[in-house]
């Protein structure tokens, strides 16, 4: 048997992280077992979907690896509308769904609560299509349901527990439990791996497949992603679009890495691998059932490592976007402009800096504010940072500055142990000497080393902008 798994998102907005990490699951479970990895697009809700949000999907798996050309399809759900008509219709045919005409409301009059499902009212009517019909699977009145899940191990539901469920609605459409089965058996998809939510659905879906003469897939239901608080991702209210962490400045490699250790990790307590060792490690009966955390602040620490382990001269190539304005990745938004004139911007001053920034930023969109003050005519001040560094005193220490800065060597060393000895002139440290000399000329209270920062930037404009400070000063 050839495995077959799919991915199947909705292109109802932008790419829920949840959804790439279980494209990556699935990615990598084909590939373990030479499979073939299905993509379909479920744009049934014509009414939620647009054709941007689902090229926003296919630039977004290009981005994790999973790229155009490598993977079968996509296929579009509204393209198989024919066959969940004639699957409903077979199901009517042989006793397996009949028609319904009860509303909500007359559901619960009858039942006296609001949270029971259906009653069955309408099982034996023999009812005929027609206006406000519904059409509903007829469940075994008796038995159990068993889904062997390869994540959650066996996962039994009385049948009786089961209601008699909607499979089409009144005007025909198949409902989304009827239109999935159909399109994964039509597929011959043999692997269903997805998140939990799914999972109170699978019993029912499971019932379809039998009755329509198919044999279910294998099924792996994955934790759920949830935040600090413990609660659902949302759209509405977290931050979980891909594309938005991608368009920030995290690399592909540190974004995959970290969304696969939701719910899973590689042997000899490591957590930070290779994408081989991932490749090779990953076993569905290994993940844990138990939610889990999606922790921004530990995959921006992910992702400063990752930064920290590429070369120079891909840490250079990586920035250029943030240093250009243009398009983090194919397909995504461009990056806010940088803040000076293009033609003041000097890749061999940017080269100067590159491994002193390489070891500060976390993410990719940090490069600017580090090396603003390189490029702009007068440096950007964080009046925060000026009210808290120009203390009394810091006049006259900029003074000095200004006067052992004329004459000393130009070099990083040199400076510093000029600034040193005008700080202990003056009883002060070379970390609270240096804060008014950093905020003068960078504009900022942190950044990149502050005596290599002056050497490229100069003499010249490390003069001028101290000078600019002690006017200000003054004023």
């Amino acid at each position: 048997m050839t495995v077959r798994v799919r991915f199947a998102p909705s292109p109802t907005g932008m790419f829920h992280v949840g959804g790439a990490r279980s494209a990556l699951q699935n990615w990598i479970y084909a590939k373990q077992h030479d499979g073939v990895f299905v993509l379909r697009i479920e744009d049934t809700d014509a009414a939620r979907n647009r054709p941007e949000w689902t090229d926003g999907i296919l630039n977004a798996l290009d981005w994790i690896g999973i790229e155009r050309g490598t993977y079968e399809g996509p296929y579009f759900q509204s393209s198989y509308a024919r066959a969940h008509r004639e699957a409903a219709e077979r199901l009517r045919e042989s006793g397996r769904a009949y028609y319904c005409e009860c509303t909500r409301d007359e559901v619960q009059a009858r039942t006296g609560n609001q949270y029971t499902g259906y009653d069955g009212y309408c099982r034996d009517r023999g009812l005929p299509p027609g206006p406000g019909r519904a059409l509903r699977f007829r469940t075994p009145d008796e038995g159990q349901t068993v889904v062997m899940d390869l994540v959650r191990g066996s996962v039994v539901t009385e049948n009786a527990n089961i209601e008699d469920f909607v499979i089409a609605r009144a005007d025909g459409s198949p409902v989304f439990l009827l239109a999935n089965v159909v399109d994964d058996a039509t597929m011959g998809i043999t692997h269903v791996m997805r998140a939990e939510e799914h999972l109170p659905n699978t019993p029912k879906q499971q019932l379809l497949w039998e009755a329509l003469g198919h044999r279910p897939p294998i099924w792996a239901h994955v934790p759920i992603v949830v935040n600090e608080k413990r609660q659902k991702l949302s759209k509405r209210r977290d931050k979980v679009a891909l594309e938005s962490y991608r368009d920030e400045g995290y690399l592909a490699d540190a974004m995959r890495n970290y969304l696969m250790l939701l719910g899973w990790a590689p042997s000899g307590n490591r957590e930070i691998v290779p994408w081989s060792v991932i490749e090779e490690e990953f076993r569905l009966e290994d993940v844990n059932p138990s939610p889990a955390f999606f922790d921004e602040k530990k995959l921006r620490a992910f992702n400063g490592e990752y930064i920290r382990a590429m070369s120079v001269e891909e840490f250079t190539e990586a920035c250029q976007p943030w240093l250009t304005g243009t398009p983090a990745a194919p397909g995504g938004a461009p990056v806010p402009a940088p803040p000076w004139d293009p033609g003041d911007f000097d890749p061999k001053v940017f080269a100067a800096v590159a491994p002193l920034a390489q070891t500060r930023v976390a993410v990719l969109s940090e490069i600017v504010p580090n090396v603003d003050f390189l490029f702009l005519p007068e440096p950007a001040i964080d009046e925060a940072a000026w009210a808290k560094a120009m203390k009394e005193g810091s006049a006259d220490l900029l003074g000095a500055a200004v006067a052992a800065f004329e004459n000393a060597p130009w070099d990083a060393e040199s400076l510093k142990t000029a600034l040193e000895a005008v700080g202990a002139e003056r009883g002060l440290k070379l970390g609270k000497a240096q804060a008014p000399v950093r905020v003068a000329v960078t504009g900022r209270s942190v950044g990149l080393p502050l005596f290599e920062s002056l050497e490229v930037l100069g003499r010249e404009r490390t003069l001028a902008r101290l000078r600019a400070a002690l006017s200000k000063l003054a004023a």
